[in-house]
């Protein structure tokens, strides 16, 4: 499946297929800035879910913040209890494992919750950490010069911007 070929509505679908599947009552949706606090909004609409969705920020755990610094891609928001909770944390793109990582180590700075899973739009592969997602919407294999990245139009509908990055610098 070609990158340039994904249908991020589509995929979109599946995503909330497979959400639904892993989701209780009691699940709270952690959206990772920014793409996958859009998609923690947009579920937990489509899900009836009640209460607030979180969304979740990397950078302060992140094994490069002294090259990247704090991203102005938001910070940590949850407005729920995290101790003993179920979670279901949501990214657009899954790579290397070390957003992934860094969300777990914030998340668990605000308490320690009874279930942490990860729900991804795309795993691209590529992973640095021992990481995986727990459910998939889709698996595509893409050069190590593109990144993939949701992107969020007007009308709230989801496409993917697909970019030439000869840095293998801060991937997900």
């Amino acid at each position: 499946m070609s990158a340039l070929a994904l249908n991020a509505e589509a995929l979109y679908g599946e995503l909330l297929r497979g959400v639904r599947a892993m989701c209780t009552p009691e699940t709270r949706l952690v959206g990772i800035t920014s793409g996958g606090a859009w998609l923690a909004e947009r579920l937990q609409k489509d899900l009836g879910l009640t209460g607030k969705h979180g969304s979740i920020s990397s950078a302060m755990h992140r094994d490069d913040f002294a090259q990247r610094g704090l991203s102005a891609g938001g910070q940590t928001s949850l407005p729920f209890e995290i101790q003993g909770a179920d979670v279901v944390i949501l990214d657009d793109v899954l790579y290397t494992g070390r957003t992934i990582r860094a969300v777990i180590n914030e998340l668990f700075d605000y308490g320690r919750p009874a279930n942490v899973r990860l729900a991804v739009l795309v795993d691209r592969g590529g992973r640095q950490l021992p990481i995986q997602a727990d459910y998939a919407a889709a698996r595509v294999a893409l050069p190590i010069t593109q990144s993939l990245a949701l992107a969020r139009l007007a009308n709230g509908e989801f496409s993917f911007e697909v970019q030439e990055d000869n840095s293998t610098a801060g991937k997900k």
